[in-house]
């Protein structure tokens, strides 16, 4: 991607906003990045944080835009895509929707079927550059525009393509959700190590950097993370009794219930904002 490459954002939010400093730390001049934020004070805070220009309407941001990014919120994008579905005909831009759950042909049906659409689906991590986001192409999108996409959005984080759309379903239990999973589990470390006599300080900071510490390791790591655990598991030892206390409760049942209830909560919000094909 040219550094000078004009990218508009639909919307200034967080995941907006982690983008733009992701993009700008990479080299992107800030000049060539123009937001469309109703919020006054939010689209404020973003000139005056990152040097970028700001739109008094999204149909002035999307007609200046080689790439247009719709960051806006699932429930508002019907609106928000229909009223620039002329502006994006006339310039017709690569773009980008980090909408969780607004599937293409409701997009396409908003803003018009011959446009170059990726959806993405980044997760919360990207607000410190350590997301995950998953791609999605449509039709007619060139490898020239995937590229494009990729440099983007990799800006915060790992990418990865998936070909199927279907797919951003089961995306968005794993990924999406996910740190929420992760979440919980430090909770728990936490509140039972401070329990059995821990500080809270302490709790928290061991709990975390082991966290930290296991993923950084599972990531750079070729083996599996089965085999990073059973090395872990000394026969006899405290761990091997920890692991056989919560597979013995049916830790790997109640994981693939779960993934499995917010994947299908993920097509039910999906058909409910739009995405239901008939």
């Amino acid at each position: 991607m040219n550094e000078q490459t004009p990218i508009a954002f639909i919307g200034g939010g967080n995941m907006a906003a982690s983008l733009i400093s992701g993009l700008i730390t990479n080299g992107h001049v800030p000049q060539s990045i123009l937001v469309s934020e109703p919020n006054r004070e939010t689209a404020a805070g973003l000139a005056a944080r990152f040097g970028i220009r700001l739109s008094a309407s999204n149909g002035e941001a999307a007609q200046q835009a080689d790439v247009l990014v719709l960051a806006v919120k699932p429930q508002v994008m019907r609106d928000v895509a229909t009223d620039l579905a002329g502006s994006v005909k006339d310039r017709k831009p690569l773009i980008i929707s980090i909408a969780a759950g607004i599937r293409e042909h409701a997009l396409r049906q908003w803003l018009g079927n011959d446009i170059r659409l990726i959806r993405a689906m980044p997760n919360t991590p990207a607000m410190i550059q350590s997301g995950a986001t998953v791609l999605h192409a449509g039709p007619g999108v060139s490898q020239r525009q995937r590229n494009l996409a990729e440099s983007i959005m990799r800006a915060v984080g790992l990418i990865q393509w998936v070909e199927d759309e279907a797919k951003m379903d089961i995306v968005t239990a794993l990924s999406g959700s996910g740190p929420a999973y992760f979440f919980l589990v430090m909770e728990i470390l936490e509140q039972v190590a401070t329990e059995l006599g821990l500080s809270p300080e302490s709790a928290r900071l061991l709990t975390l950097q082991t966290a930290l510490g296991a993923s950084r390791l599972a990531l750079e790591s070729p083996e599996s993370t089965a085999t990073l655990r059973q090395r872990v598991t000394s026969p006899g030892g405290t761990t091997e009794r920890a692991i056989g206390i919560l597979e013995e409760g049916g830790v790997r049942r109640l994981f693939g219930e779960a993934l499995k209830g917010a994947k299908q909560r993920s097509e039910e919000l999906s058909d409910i904002m739009g995405g239901r094909h008939d």
